[in-house]
């Protein structure tokens, strides 16, 4: 592969890596009562509680719901990214990354 070849592939990656920042995930648990919102590049972006859904007595499934929805949006993000990636992971692999 020559360097011009090397070079646009680094800059398709970074135009990428742009892309999936600005790409925002939504995920909701516990009927609505927690959703949380991150970006292609698995960085949190924001997490909303619905009060009306918070039962004090039972702040144990308050915390499932959060930790449920951020392990979703995760895999979500990381599927993204992956399709995203697919069409370059052979290049890539001729340049060593």
């Amino acid at each position: 592969m020559s360097r011009f070849d090397q070079a646009k592939m680094l800059m398709q990656v970074k135009k990428l890596q742009k892309e999936l920042q600005k790409q925002i995930i939504t995920v909701e648990a516990g009927d609505g009562a927690v959703s949380v919102e991150i970006n292609g590049e698995q960085k949190l972006k924001k997490i909303h509680i619905d009060p009306e859904f918070v039962d004090l007595d039972d702040i144990g499934m308050l915390e499932r719901w959060v930790e449920d929805a951020v392990k979703e949006a995760i895999a979500e993000s990381q599927k993204l990214a992956a399709d995203k990636m697919q069409p370059m992971m052979g290049a890539l692999g001729n340049l060593g990354l």
